[in-house]
């Protein structure tokens, strides 16, 4: 690890001198290239930095207190190395994990897709429930969103609802959301005060562009029709909706989000390319198993990773032992963060335990 850290400080320092030419600075392109690569080196290089102080900090105190005379100063300097080296483990630990290799999909726009399970009209309810709250949670971190698809229920839920999100690290921190999350509450269409659980499952996909996910035309079935909403009653007088069937896989996708037949079918596009990328991604994830190790939970979605307990004002991920929140409107209002910096955390451990072994 030292001799990769040397390589990036030494890196950092030639684009440094590099940025300060004034050909540099007359030149756009480059200057933004280049300062683009300088801004990646810079977290890694600042944490080194700080590793080193640290370590340098911690020797010092300790061959300080051995030569103390005084008891009473040599525990103080004790205590001073303990605390450096603290620190300097800190800084180890987060150097390591900024040097595993990055998921390439990291820094994606998202595409999720979230669909009721077990449960009739409450699932359909709960999975709008899960809409609104990755919607609010967008908005905290100043993602855009946008509906591609949706499926609305009778009493104002979702049978299916795809949300695209655009944004900063949004699949980075959207990505370990997928699987089945469960719901314990009474319904609303519960007389007798009952509590039901009831299920929706999310599937989180990184949004694929153009050249990275080729879709020849001749594979594609195109269909339009006009659009409905719950209990099949029009809501359009021209046939303006789509629906994209992909030959080859069956997959098959319908959009009528728009009035314009033209940004339906760019929509269903940007669906059908997500959903090309997560098939292929998933395959080559079963032919890889020490990269599926490196993962937290496998994302399938018959794996159940979250309850929402209303009664108890409780949301638990069953990922990580003992992570519960017991303040559900907070969580439902986009406060996710807890979770999402919790299982970033433990991939990064696991990755460090795979890379170490």
């Amino acid at each position: 690890m030292r001799a990769r850290l040397d390589e990036i400080e030494e890196r950092y320092e030639e684009l440094t001198r590099e940025l300060s030419k004034p050909e540099v600075a007359s030149d756009p392109a480059r200057l933004r290239d280049l300062g683009k690569k300088h801004s990646e080196l810079h977290e890694i290089v600042s944490a080194n930095r700080s590793y080193r102080i640290a370590t340098s900090q911690a020797e010092e105190a300790r061959l300080l207190a051995r030569e103390e005379k005084d008891p009473e100063m040599a525990a103080f300097l004790r205590g001073e190395q303990a605390e450096a080296e603290s620190r300097a483990a800190e800084f180890e630990e987060r150097l390591q994990a900024m040097l595993l290799p990055k998921d390439p999909n990291e820094e994606r726009n998202v595409v999720l897709e979230i669909r009721a399970g077990t449960g009739g009209q409450e699932a359909a309810l709960f999975a709008a429930d899960l809409f609104e709250m990755y919607q609010r949670y967008a908005e905290r971190h100043r993602w855009k969103t946008e509906v591609l698809s949706s499926s609305p229920s009778d009493l104002g839920g979702f049978k299916e609802v795809v949300l695209e999100v655009r944004g900063k690290g949004a699949y980075a921190r959207l990505k370990h959301e997928s699987g089945v999350h469960r719901v314990q509450r009474i319904p609303v269409t519960e007389s007798g005060g009952r509590i039901h659980t009831s299920t929706a499952t999310v599937a989180v996909m990184a949004e694929a562009g153009e050249v990275e996910v080729q879709i020849s035309p001749n594979d594609l079935e195109i269909d339009v029709f006009r659009s409905s909403g719950p209990g099949g009653q029009s809501v359009n007088t021209t046939d303006s909706a789509v629906r994209i069937t992909h030959k080859p896989t069956g997959i098959a996708i319908a959009v009528q989000e728009e009035r314009s037949q033209r940004q339906n079918r760019e929509k269903a596009m940007r669906y059908l390319r997500a959903r090309l990328l997560k098939m292929a991604q998933d395959e080559q994830q079963r032919e890889e198993a020490a990269a599926r190790k490196a993962q937290v939970g496998t994302g399938e979605r018959s794996e159940k990773i979250r309850t929402y307990n209303f009664p108890q004002n409780r949301v638990t991920d069953h990922r990580i032992e003992g992570l519960s929140v017991h303040n559900l409107p907070a969580v439902m209002a986009g406060e996710l963060d807890k979770f999402v910096d919790a299982l970033r955390q433990q991939e990064r451990r696991e990755q460090l335990a795979l890379a170490a072994g």
